[in-house]
């Protein structure tokens, strides 16, 4: 029986990644000459702050980072307009190899004290005079839905612009301040005035960035950036005057990969407005473009994560990018289909759990390897040649 149990069958889980290569995030810690800093964005449900730390202990022990600070810094999060708002928390924390040469700040956003009062509407469903008469497995999936359905909702609707300065705050603090520089914890509310952004300038030159987002977390991110490309782009707008022309053109520079763990980009983009500019990526992003210098950064890669099975991903389709996404971020998007919850034979019937198909990124080693070393170049990781199917996109 011991014998039965103990085997172990081969993982046949699908794994396939179709469009362009692109580089992990060692390529960006492994630098010695620059810091790289993350910035980790949850999607829906009530989050505390911590609820990545598996998440970092996945890609620090992959990157070989066995050294992390002895403080964990947390910044109060409020909008330099209205010092009066609770927008969520930023925690930090630096992690580096044993010498020191190696250096990853990972910042992580928990907004959802933004969206959790108005929730609280939906709190007596969940109390014993409705949960009981429930099967247990319906009400453990009417807990998840009563937490997570609401956010996309709530997000479209009046915490939007929160939401969106919570986010503009975490990336003013990542691009503005060092390790030494960031204020301790505080349960005051701090503010990173755009001001500061003039001694970021420098900053930035030494320093590289990246996003990791989860289901909702990858609308925001997008928003986000495309919320400072109108802001960069609009010279009357009293948040644009306080940000100095030097540092605009530092921003064009910069390169963002970013992460999307259970992606919902295209569901998100339902009944939403398109961005002020599409379509001309050419114009805007190659140097001989007719809008070059009007670009707000060099280059966005979107790795796009999505599982079949679960219910609330998707992968992007073709055309999606030129379509939806701001030509000003020059993005460019790799699909990446695969399993992250175990399809099992229930009566013939094939299985697999959405809960964990929407969750189990950070548990799933072809993730991390992925996350850590890219694919498609030198360093793709043993893993990831042996259990997937890579499709790199030219341009022919």
């Amino acid at each position: 029986m011991q014998a039965v149990l103990e085997q172990k069958e081969e993982d046949t889980r699908l794994c396939q990644i179709k469009g362009k290569s692109f580089e992990g995030m060692f390529p960006l810690v492994k630098d010695p000459t620059k810091t790289a800093k993350v910035l980790m964005v949850h999607g829906v449900g009530s989050h505390i702050p911590g609820y990545s730390t598996q998440l970092l202990e996945g890609l620090s022990d992959e990157m070989s980072l066995n050294r992390i600070s002895k403080i964990t810094k947390n910044i109060a999060l409020t909008d330099v307009l209205d010092p009066t708002k609770k927008l969520g928390n930023l925690r930090i924390t630096r992690s580096t190899n044993e010498d020191g040469s190696h250096e990853l700040l990972f910042y992580e956003l928990t907004w959802s004290e933004i969206t959790d009062e108005q929730k609280k509407i939906l709190a007596y469903d969940n109390s014993g005079e409705y949960s009981f008469r429930r099967a247990a497995v319906n009400d453990i999936l009417k807990k998840f839905t009563n937490d997570t359905a609401p956010d996309p909702m709530i997000y479209l609707g009046t915490s939007h612009e929160d939401i969106l300065i919570s986010f503009a705050q975490s990336f003013c603090w990542m691009v503005s301040k060092e390790w030494a520089d960031l204020p301790a914890s505080s349960t005051s509310r701090q503010v990173c005035n755009p001001a500061q952004l003039l001694s970021a300038v420098e900053n930035m030159q030494k320093n590289h960035y990246a996003f990791i987002s989860h289901s909702l977390g990858s609308r925001i991110v997008i928003d986000g950036l495309q919320r400072i490309a109108r802001l960069l782009g609009d010279r009357q707008n009293k948040r644009r005057k306080m940000v100095a022309e030097e540092f605009v053109k530092t921003f064009q520079q910069l390169q963002f990969p970013i992460f999307m763990l259970s992606n919902q980009l295209p569901l998100l983009q339902l009944g939403r407005k398109l961005p002020e500019v599409t379509g001309q990526h050419d114009s805007y992003c190659k140097a001989d473009g007719e809008h070059y210098n009007s670009r707000i950064v060099s280059e966005t890669s979107i790795i796009a994560f999505s599982d079949p099975n679960d219910l609330l991903s998707y992968a992007l389709p073709h055309g999606f990018i030129e379509q939806y996404i701001d030509s000003r971020l020059c993005a460019h998007s790799t699909n990446i289909n695969i399993n992250v919850a175990t399809v099992i034979d229930a009566f013939g019937i094939g299985f697999a759990n959405p809960l964990k198909a929407h969750l189990a990124y950070e548990t799933d080693k072809r993730v991390i390897a992925m996350l850590v070393n890219g694919v498609g170049n030198e360093n793709t990781s043993p893993i990831i040649h042996g259990r997937c199917r890579i499709l790199i996109t030219t341009d022919d």
